[in-house]
């Protein structure tokens, strides 16, 4: 069994982030790497929580690529979200580099209908696991 604890503490702060993106998303005064930022943390949060609970040691990395990789090598469900790896620009490079680097245009209802569906897939397999 994976780290419990520490899954159900970065699942609730990715439901945290997740509430954040679906205000963001309705509203364009919201600029889109504020989005993005909090698109990326939800789905990093989320990927660790499910390494967590498959027993592996998650890595203090920003990489949602690196993140999924992992995940896909011992669940390959988790293939269905390769998209959000996009928003991995968003955790640092965009957020801090200043004017001179443009974050892409989002989608920020798919954006949040990735994280819902994650949320869901990470929230089944917790209640799985504190099941046992």
């Amino acid at each position: 069994m994976g780290d419990l604890k520490q899954a159900r503490s970065l699942f609730e702060a990715a439901v945290r982030d997740t509430t954040t993106v679906r205000l963001m998303a309705s509203d364009r005064n919201f600029p889109d790497e504020n989005l993005g930022f909090n698109v990326q943390q939800a789905a990093e949060k989320l990927f660790k929580a499910w390494i967590a609970l498959l027993g592996e040691v998650y890595p203090l990395s920003h990489d949602l690529d690196l993140l999924l990789n992992l995940l896909t090598n011992r669940d390959p469900a988790a293939a269905q979200f390769r998209s959000l790896a996009s928003y991995t620009p968003f955790a640092v490079e965009f957020r801090y580099t200043g004017d001179d680097v443009v974050p892409p245009t989002l989608d920020r209802a798919e954006a949040l209908r990735q994280l819902e569906s994650l949320i869901e897939l990470v929230k089944q397999r917790l209640e799985v696991t504190e099941g046992e």
